[in-house]
């Protein structure tokens, strides 16, 4: 890795090396390795996006909480045939941790301590988090790695990024990055919206009081489409149900369709020909079988 290249040049005159070959025979700086909190939904497809892009990282994993008993990815509810498939797409291992069901917060803090345990000892440097602008879960990240070694890392804070959740959303959007809404607080956001498709006419649909990426909880999602992806997740829709106060939209794996090239799928233009019709939902409501 910090094998320093050489060229095959001569020196100019005086024996002096041009600038150009002085920075070619500098090593090259190490990549920090890290983990991505991976909850499979836009926010955290976005932030592996950014981080992508960023020089200073590598994701070497996607670190993903699952409820034991329902095998159902923590808050988002979608199942774990469809966690695999994102990371299969994405190309990058998933680190997964059971939580029990009901799930206290010391029985959740005990499970985390050692998957820091674990990346910390295995030399990553720190682990990334979707979060966009919420003070209290940030200092809770924090707090939580203190002493552990590792770093959190916020690629997608907004206030760091300065832009409003708004624009990021049409950022997001813009990119080809889709998701289906999987999970619905129905005391902020109609049941109506369980299994819609995040885009523009979603993002417009939205009431003044709720958040466009829904940040305050007021939707979870799951990400099928967007740059990330080598191609986009096929699904097919399940049953609507309320559970502990909440709307689920399921989603049903669906067999993968022929492959187009990696390079044409990575195109916006490529990826929204594949895209559900704007304001589409895979889903309507039935009543909860309890």
């Amino acid at each position: 890795m910090h094998e320093t290249m050489r060229l095959k040049t001569t020196h100019p005159p005086g024996g002096v090396p041009s600038q150009q070959q002085t920075q070619a025979s500098q090593p090259q700086a190490a990549l920090k390795r890290i983990l991505l909190s991976w909850s499979g939904g836009k926010d955290s497809a976005w932030a592996l996006h950014l981080l992508r892009q960023n020089p200073e990282y590598e994701v070497v994993a996607l670190l993903t909480t699952l409820n034991e008993k329902f095998r159902r990815v923590a808050i988002h509810g979608f199942r774990e045939e469809l966690l695999d498939r994102q990371a299969e797409s994405i190309g990058l291992p998933l680190w997964k941790v059971d939580l029990p069901f009901p799930c206290s917060n010391a029985d959740y803090e005990s499970r985390m301590a050692k998957v820091c345990a674990r990346a910390a000892a295995e030399g990553l440097y720190g682990i990334a988090f979707g979060d966009l602008f919420l003070e209290d879960i940030r200092a809770y990240r924090i707090d939580k790695l203190s002493g552990t070694g590792l770093e959190p890392i916020f690629p997608v804070w907004c206030p760091s990024l300065g832009i409003s959740t708004a624009e990021l959303a049409r950022q997001m959007i813009a990119s080809g990055l889709r998701a289906h809404l999987t999970c619905i607080d129905p005391r902020h956001l109609d049941a109506s919206f369980a299994g819609r498709t995040f885009d523009a006419e979603l993002l417009a649909d939205l009431p003044a009081t709720v958040d466009p990426c829904g940040e305050r909880g007021e939707f979870h999602s799951f990400a099928f489409a967007g740059p990330i992806f080598s191609r986009t997740l096929a699904v097919l829709p399940g049953e609507v149900v309320e559970r502990d106060n909440f709307i689920y939209a399921d989603l049903l794996p669906a067999p993968e369709p022929t492959r187009p090239p990696i390079d044409e799928l990575r195109s916006a233009p490529a990826l929204a020909s594949r895209l559900p019709a704007s304001g589409s939902s895979l889903h309507s409501l039935r009543a909860s079988p309890g």
